[in-house]
């Protein structure tokens, strides 16, 4: 018996290619959000894009589990890159949460989320590694049908796999001394976007097991502009659509 599952997207190219694969998709608008209702491998699927800050994908994730009532949550998008050996076309699975630019000092200490006692929210273990065996097939199955000029562009000749703390801010950190910053601030951290720990702080309040995967769009440097649209199109969109089919069949 299939399950209610949410795919939150955290860009169009990926929430086109989750649609794509869902034949009887119907679409509900509430808070200027499109969600997508449908249904994938014997689950019955909410999609919806993220929207960008983690303002944005609170508000989206908190009106999904209102509205929609999901079993479970996968969020799927792209970070940067920022420990050394994560790089450009590799996937980060997230095990842990944090919100980077948090800092409630002196009323709690830094990072911690007030209310919350502590500062990394963590997903739910089994759909983690449900996420890591999907990216695994990912990453084995996309370079082969790539040609040679991206595969060259972006180097995705051998494609990694990590699991790990993933950084949320709102800012998109694009420049060498930023990155060294995090490294410094916070060593355990692999990547950072905008979004991920926002709606990992939703679902721990709700009690929605969810977890996060996300593809290394860039380096988050100084070239971390450098042909995102086209990473977009050709790699990210296709390891969404591949790791969300693999992991619902799993499910």
């Amino acid at each position: 018996m299939g399950q209610r599952i949410a795919i939150v997207s955290a860009v169009h190219e990926e929430l086109a290619e989750i649609l794509a694969l869902m034949p009887d998709e119907q679409r509900t608008t509430a808070g200027g959000r499109d969600y997508w209702q449908g249904h994938l491998q014997g689950h019955e699927v909410t999609a919806v894009l993220a929207g960008i800050g983690k303002v944005a994908a609170a508000t989206t994730a908190t009106a999904l589990i209102e509205r929609f009532r999901p079993d479970q949550l996968i969020f799927t998008g792209v970070a940067g890159g920022v420990a050394y050996g994560v790089e450009v076309g590799d996937i980060v699975v997230g095990t842990a949460f944090l919100q980077h630019d948090l800092d409630a000092s002196p009323l709690f200490p830094r990072w911690e989320v007030p209310g919350r006692g502590r500062s990394r929210m963590e997903p739910d273990r089994a759909l983690t590694q449900v996420l890591h065996e999907a990216a695994k097939d990912a990453v084995t199955w996309l370079p082969k049908l790539l040609d040679a000029d991206t595969l060259r562009l972006f180097g995705l000749h051998t494609p990694s796999v990590h699991q790990g703390e993933i950084v949320t801010g709102d800012r998109f950190v694009a420049t060498s001394a930023e990155s060294e910053t995090l490294r410094t601030a916070l060593p355990t951290a692999l990547a950072v976007d905008m979004e991920s720990a926002a709606v990992a702080q939703v679902c721990a309040d709700y009690g929605v097991p969810f977890a996060v995967v996300r593809t290394i769009s860039d380096r988050a440097d100084d070239e971390a502009h450098t042909d995102f649209q086209h990473f977009l199109q050709q790699v990210a969109r296709h390891y969404s659509g591949r790791i969300v089919r693999k992991a619902l069949n799993l499910l």
